[in-house]
């Protein structure tokens, strides 16, 4: 039977799969004239996986008091826990259990009953190995909003650090980005307006703190209308942004996808990472929520992580842009690594909305 890179949403799964550079149909995704692979061909995926499901142990195995709600099927904890399948959970047990066909015949409760990691419980490795301790994201939240904010120890940044290194990411020079301005006639802003305000007037935003100024800059001029909240009849001045050298920056957009596959070089293990995984989700959300009333106290979380990677030596945050869809934003730490190459001024003529019932 095959599989093939349309099966997964792992990066390191897919890289194997289309290193192997065998074209034919897929048995489980039915995608045709793909990369595939032939189960039983080699070991190599095979041992990844077990490792993997070596974290986990069937409801049976675990202490009577293991909360139930911690506990699910495997097929379901791959889908939903793990970014790692393109697939729906029974497509995914079929292919899981023919993967590890030899397991399965060995431990079938694994893949067929309730499974758990018993160290999610476990309140001495989660103080030691968890990024947040044995805290949850609205403890740290609360706690550097309303206790200590200077010197939180809600997190483990040396933890943090672990996962950060495996969400860099490197803009090259020559790359030209964009940041908007809404300017009061159709004159429109100068190049050397464009800029990021100087330390004493910068007011905190997602990245910064009051009085530091950094650059705000987005990958499209369309990104940047939804991001200043341009309305119709509004002018813009578009300014083009060019970077000066390479930079690496944390992309916290991937900070909840990185692979489990490669923690083996970045210095983390399966269970580690499994503990982890709703605190990077957290993370990843937590940089591009949209924020209503643009309360002071709302970006204090995100600034101490912010400020975390900044101290880490990095350029700059990359992350997702919840006002334009498929859009990005980069928050460069340094204003002068971006030159203002020119401008172009723009008259809104229309919005669309889209909205809910409350």
């Amino acid at each position: 039977m095959f599989f093939c890179s349309n099966c997964f949403a792992d990066t390191e799964i897919k890289a194997i799969i289309n290193g192997n550079k065998t074209i034919g149909t897929c048995d489980f995704c039915g995608s045709h004239d793909t990369h595939v692979y032939e189960i039983g061909r080699d070991q190599i995926i095979a041992e990844l996986f077990d490792g993997l499901i070596d974290i986990y142990s069937p409801i049976s195995d675990l202490p009577a008091d293991f909360p139930r709600e911690k506990t699910d099927l495997m097929k379901n904890i791959l889908c939903n826990n793990w970014r790692i399948f393109n697939l729906k959970p029974d497509a995914v047990y079929r292919l899981i259990t023919t993967l590890c066909s030899d397991r399965y015949k060995d431990q079938p409760e694994l893949f067929d009953s309730p499974v758990g990691i018993r160290q999610s419980q476990d309140r001495t490795y989660l103080e030691e190995k968890s990024i947040l301790k044995n805290n949850c994201w609205n403890d740290f939240v609360e706690g550097i909003k309303h206790k200590n904010r200077f010197h939180s120890d809600y997190i483990n940044t040396d933890k943090l650090f672990v996962f950060l290194r495996c969400a860099v990411k490197t803009h090259r020079k020559g790359e030209v980005l964009y940041r908007s301005r809404i300017c009061p006639n159709e004159k429109g802003f100068l190049r050397t307006e464009m800029g990021p305000p100087p330390d004493y007037k910068a007011k905190g935003g997602r990245v910064n703190p009051t009085g530091i100024s950094i650059l705000y800059l987005s990958d499209s001029k369309e990104t940047t209308l939804y991001e200043i909240r341009a309305g119709v009849y509004d002018f813009v001045t578009v300014g083009r942004f060019k970077l000066q050298r390479d930079i690496e920056v944390i992309n916290l957009a991937d900070i909840d996808r990185i692979s489990p596959f490669i923690g083996i070089d970045y210095g983390f293990d399966f269970t580690q990472y499994a503990v982890n995984i709703e605190h990077l989700k957290m993370i990843a959300q937590e940089i591009a929520k949209p924020l209503r009333n643009d309360n002071a106290l709302d970006y204090l979380p995100t600034q101490y992580i912010s400020d975390y990677i900044r101290s880490k030596g990095y350029d700059g945050i990359e992350y997702i842009s919840t006002m334009c869809k498929k859009g990005a934003n980069l928050a460069v730490f340094d204003p002068s690594l971006f030159k203002c190459t020119g401008t172009s001024v723009y008259d809104v003529k229309s919005i669309s909305y889209s909205y809910d019932p409350i």
